[in-house]
């Protein structure tokens, strides 16, 4: 089995939201994938069969499968364009969520996921108590979204993950204005119910964050910020009822693992 790691949403070594990606000809049993996504601990692990024209695509965090992830999508697409589908123009992948189409466009890769909907909820004291500081505004889909009022508050966050993980949504997005002229948002991204306490650039997440701020800045093209340690950006577009989401991506390493599967 081929394996590459890939650091996506950059375009150096070290930055960006690390991605392991295994490309099979057929599928092994969910508990082998769940295990080479532990052994490998990054935030996620994706796997992917092709059938025909499409891909069928699978993604793994150490504490279980997940239906979307978008850092992953952007790393296959890394490998896949480069190793195995050279002269391609677009990737076509049938996940769990639906059809996902991904064109490469230059040195950008440019993924198209469903938007979620921003349902506002009531911002509470446990919300407070999770990052040390009161939101403005709390959005609840599958992740919960947090608006606070700076940048710096989001990058000094006095998080407790025990708290985050007892918070609605399957991860906890804080969020705010960028005080930086070539982003449009700041962000960071937790997920300890699934085994990682930080994600360092979360593509799904953005298809809530972004829809936010495309409402309330008035506009439908954003450059985002993720504040991680490892930081990255991602350049989004809104469509709607779809979100556009490219970036950069840049290949670590490549190795042959489990060569008796």
């Amino acid at each position: 089995m081929k394996q590459y790691i890939v650091d996506a949403f950059t375009d150096t070594l070290f930055k960006g939201n690390q991605a392991a990606v295994c490309v099979m000809k057929s599928w092994p049993a969910d508990r082998l994938m769940q295990s080479i996504a532990r052994e490998n601990n990054f935030s996620e692990t994706a796997f992917t069969v092709k059938e025909g024209n499409i891909y069928h695509l699978r993604w793994f965090t150490p504490g279980g499968e997940v239906d979307f992830c978008g850092h992953a999508t952007l790393g296959t697409s890394y490998v896949l364009f480069n190793f195995y589908e050279t002269e391609a123009e677009r990737i076509t992948y049938s996940t769990k969520v639906g059809e996902l189409s991904v064109e490469r466009q230059d040195s950008l890769y440019v993924m198209n996921f469903p938007a979620y909907h921003l349902n506002r909820v009531e911002v509470t004291d446990q919300m407070t108590r999770a990052i040390g500081i009161k939101p403005l505004e709390a959005y609840l889909d599958r992740d919960l979204l947090l608006v606070l009022p700076k940048a710096d508050d989001v990058r000094n966050l006095r998080f407790d993950l025990n708290r985050i993980r007892k918070l609605d949504g399957l991860t906890l997005a804080v969020t705010a204005p960028s005080d930086n002229a070539e982003y449009d948002s700041v962000s960071r991204v937790f997920v300890p119910k699934l085994n990682v306490n930080e994600d360092p650039v979360t593509g799904s997440s953005h298809c809530m964050i972004a829809p936010y701020w495309s409402r309330r800045l008035g506009k439908s093209r954003l450059t985002c910020f993720q504040a991680s340690e490892r930081s990255g950006i991602l350049y989004v577009e809104c469509l709607g009822e779809r979100v556009s989401i490219a970036g950069k991506a840049v290949l670590y390493s490549e190795a042959e693992i489990l060569k008796d599967f």
